[in-house]
């Protein structure tokens, strides 16, 4: 119950946090070289990952991005995640063209299942043996895992210029991921980690990546 109502407001909290930015950033600042970006990668996908780039100097840029992916199921998986990240980028040549890196800090709320427990597997008791249903039949199932994570990353990429508002924005990161979690057996919704509290586990892992589309203010 607590872990439900925690990720609630997180998710309503991230939600205004995207929005308060943006308007932030339209209305705040000036416009003049301001991007607002889409990742095309990831709309096939029905997940919304948008972006606002400010540059700072000839050499340096701000980003602000939201990555919500709001599918309590999508094709029968969890994949609930709600993400806030916030970038300082360099580019080599000038500011939104050409090659850049960055840095970049995240913070997430997700309700998922890791790459390693998508597929269903025969569920074992304490002494070794396969649980079994009334039925007879043999437990199998899936798990997930619900809790939030803080990432700490590097970035590259190469920003193209199609005209002077269009352009496309390739980049990808890798980041160093702190989480507090708790895993979950999809068919009873009860704990099959074991731990009474939270799991917590950390890994340098691909966490950002895709291709914008991206349009500059005038």
């Amino acid at each position: 119950m607590m872990l439900s109502i925690i990720m609630k407001f997180t998710e309503k909290f991230l939600s205004k946090f995207f929005l308060i930015a943006v308007v932030f950033l339209f209305l705040k600042i000036k416009a003049q070289q301001t991007e607002i970006k889409l990742n095309v990668a990831f709309v096939p996908l029905t997940m919304l990952n948008i972006a606002v780039e400010k540059p700072l100097n000839k050499k340096f840029s701000i980003q602000a991005e939201g990555f919500i992916s709001p599918w309590k199921s999508l094709y029968g998986k969890n994949m609930q995640i709600y993400m806030g990240t916030l970038e300082g980028r360099y580019y080599f040549d000038e500011v939104m063209k050409k090659w850049y890196v960055g840095a970049y800090t995240s913070v997430t709320a997700f309700n998922i299942q890791k790459w390693n427990y998508l597929r269903s597997a025969v569920i074992y008791d304490s002494n070794g043996n396969p649980e079994f249903l009334s039925n007879g039949n043999v437990r199998v199932t899936q798990c997930y895992q619900k809790g939030f994570a803080l990432i700490l990353g590097f970035s590259g990429g190469y920003h193209f210029k199609i005209n002077d508002q269009l352009g496309l924005d390739l980049y990808a990161g890798i980041g160093a991921t702190q989480s507090l979690y708790k895993g979950y057996y999809k068919d009873n919704d009860e704990r099959y980690d074991g731990a009474k509290k939270w799991n917590k586990s950390g890994e340098v892992i691909p966490t950002r990546g895709g291709l914008m589309l991206t349009y500059q203010l005038k």
